[in-house]
């Protein structure tokens, strides 16, 4: 139809700034004669098409039409494509985004001053096909059930409702209705395991926002107070925003902290450069769990 052939001539200029007749005609397969009529078309409806003849002629769009009569400010423009900056570095492996296409529309100077990853260091490609699998779901409204895995490491089976996804603290979470426990619930995608989608539907309304309760995950927090020498100094810098540093170069330092067996992974996970100073039940809970695993090394 014409129509979208005008929309695709359009869409072409915008993103190649200018085509000859010959290789519009090529990519639309028509002829060269009905390039110049839908120029016409254009032109008479208002576009401002216009065409140049000799060296470097060509068909062009007159510079910033559409970005002078689109309704969004250049800082709503900004913020649109530093969102999607972040939203397509999920999926870094493809270039026909939506993204390529509103740089096109809005002019791409603005998008260059933020480049976001959200992958891990490793690369790995599980929670990428998570992600992926599970936002087709949720836009065609279909029901997924999976194994989760909880913090103590339990897996339990899950029938949910998928409305949103989003990312907080470092990492990505679902959100949805759990059919399991006739309630709304996150589950962090690193512990979705064996996700499947089904066919069958759900008609649930999906909130505005999803991370704007006060501990939206439900969990008591305790003041955990740490010594972290000075070798762990980035880690410092990177995880505690209330911390005092030594003469010595040790770095004594508070933190919010969930309750839960994760505490002793956390404390561990800086060796023999942290020691628990606060509260007094944690370093005899690491204590025990310290002498638990010296048995095996014995």
């Amino acid at each position: 139809m014409q129509i979208n052939r005008l929309f695709q001539i359009i869409y072409i200029l915008l993103d190649k700034k200018s085509m000859t007749a010959s290789q519009l005609a090529e990519k639309l397969e028509v002829s060269v004669r009905t390039i110049y009529r839908d120029v016409e078309v254009l032109s008479e409806a208002g576009m401002p098409v216009y065409m140049s003849k000799g060296k470097g002629g060509g068909i062009f769009l007159l510079p910033g039409f559409v970005l002078n009569k689109t309704v969004l400010t250049d800082r709503e423009k900004s913020e649109v494509l530093a969102s999607l900056h972040a939203v397509n570095s999920v999926r870094p492996e493809e270039k026909d985004t939506v993204l390529q296409k509103l740089s096109s529309l809005f002019g791409s100077g603005n998008a260059d001053w933020i480049e976001i990853d959200f992958r891990s260091w490793s690369h790995e490609n599980g929670e990428n096909e998570t992600f992926e699998t599970l936002k087709n779901a949720i836009l065609s409204k279909r029901t997924a059930q999976f194994l989760y895995a909880s913090g103590k490491g339990e897996k339990t089976f899950r029938k949910v409702y998928p409305l949103k996804l989003g990312f907080k603290e470092q990492s990505w979470y679902l959100y949805g209705y759990c059919v399991e426990r006739q309630d709304y619930r996150f589950f962090k995608l690193r512990r979705i395991k064996d996700l499947e989608v089904t066919e069958e539907g759900f008609n649930l309304a999906v909130p505005p926002k999803i991370f704007s309760e006060d501990n939206l995950f439900k969990e008591e927090y305790f003041n955990l107070k740490l010594r972290i020498s000075s070798k762990m100094a980035y880690r410092v810098y990177d995880e505690f925003s209330q911390f005092k540093q030594s003469e010595d170069g040790s770095f004594t330092a508070d933190i919010l902290f969930p309750k839960g067996e994760w505490v002793f992974s956390y404390v561990a996970s800086f060796g023999e450069e942290c020691e628990v100073l606060e509260p007094e039940t944690v370093r005899m809970e690491i204590k025990n769990k310290l002498q638990s695993i010296l048995q095996y090394y014995l």
